[in-house]
């Protein structure tokens, strides 16, 4: 996928007790702000032209937890009060994760995302493309109206980054040796980018020193990749009425993720053959197969010890920021992950 929308957000699991919190505990004192943030995408979507709006709509419109801006939010209050500009800013950056989603279902024959139809399964694989390329242009359309360069060439080199990262993961399906090279570098840059991207802006916004604004970057990257490395094992490791979604899906499409590629380097040479081959001839009851072999080789814990890493990186990151409720919050993010990765210990 080239952006992870993983369930995490919606797990009933954060309502435990204990030192993390509850997802809504996390946003409930940014929700001013992520109100000002859905009322700006409606806005946007109704200024496309009149017979793109209904596209425009259907995309902007349609749920999703709204992490990224969350993100800048905590990042803002770190140093400030969130200020219009950093609205403006969490807009850009969530028009451009959601045209990578509705190419992402392009590429993928999605037929639903958040309990409703896709762009191209409503109107197709042509009006998809193009749609999701307005979305990436009225994002940078946006970018521009800031007095400053800076933003426009900071969102500009994400986009980038983050197509990169698919057209590198779109090379290596079902190539194990190049995808365990690459996999931590590809997933930072198709979905850790847009964390790093929503975190970098803030602080640029918020006057930050060249320093904070690298701390916030380093936070960004390493939550990013924690994410992304959540949502590889709960396609594999998770409950499916709880996940919200298919599991095997990223296999089905020759996606090799974490788990798969470390049971591919510790399998002996028959065991590769055969793992290859579930892969590239891939049929929904190669699942029940394929993990038999991630348990076979233990590959489970060592995969949530890497998110559990991530995470220490991220705090880490942060630490040295003056106190705030920012910094606060994007601490609360990473006890709360932590929760979810802990979560699928006792499935």
């Amino acid at each position: 996928m080239l952006a992870a929308e993983s369930k995490v957000v919606n797990s009933r699991v954060g309502d435990a007790s204990g030192p993390a919190r509850s997802w809504k505990a996390i946003v409930e004192p940014v929700e001013p702000f992520l109100f000002a943030v859905t009322e700006q995408l409606v806005k946007q979507a109704r200024e496309f032209d009149p017979q793109i709006v209904p596209y425009a709509e259907h995309a902007l419109n349609n749920g999703g937890k709204h992490l990224r801006p969350t993100l800048v939010a905590l990042a803002a209050g770190c140093f400030t009060r969130p200020q219009e500009t950093h609205v403006t800013a969490a807009v850009i950056i969530e028009m451009v994760h959601l045209a990578t989603l509705v190419h992402d279902d392009v590429m993928d024959e999605a037929d639903m995302r958040r309990s409703s139809p896709t762009v191209v399964a409503k109107w197709g694989n042509e009006i998809a493309v193009l749609f999701g390329d307005c979305l990436f242009a009225q994002a940078l359309k946006l970018a521009s109206s800031f007095p400053t360069t800076e933003v426009c060439r900071a969102v500009s080199l994400a986009t980038n980054t983050v197509c990169s990262g698919e057209i590198l993961q779109t090379q290596q399906r079902r190539n194990f040796p190049a995808a365990q090279r690459d996999y931590f570098r590809v997933i930072q840059m198709k979905t850790g980018e847009l964390f790093t991207l929503s975190c970098d802006l803030a602080a640029f916004l918020s006057g930050a020193t060249p320093s904070q604004r690298e701390a916030l970057r380093d936070f960004g990257t390493a939550f990013g990749t924690a994410y992304q490395v959540y949502d590889d094992c709960v396609d594999l490791f998770g409950i499916e009425a709880e996940a919200g979604k298919s599991l095997g899906t990223d296999l089905a499409k020759g996606k090799l993720t974490w788990p798969v590629l470390l049971a591919w380097d510790r399998a002996n040479q028959a065991d590769r053959m055969a793992l290859e081959n579930l892969i590239r001839e891939w049929q929904p009851g190669n699942l029940l197969a394929v993990n038999g072999m991630l348990a076979h080789y233990s590959t489970f814990e060592p995969s949530l010890t890497v998110i559990e890493k991530y995470l220490a990186q991220a705090r880490a990151a942060v630490l040295a920021l003056p106190a705030s409720a920012g910094k606060n919050g994007l601490l609360q993010l990473t006890d709360f992950l932590a929760q979810q990765t802990a979560a699928l210990k006792v499935q």
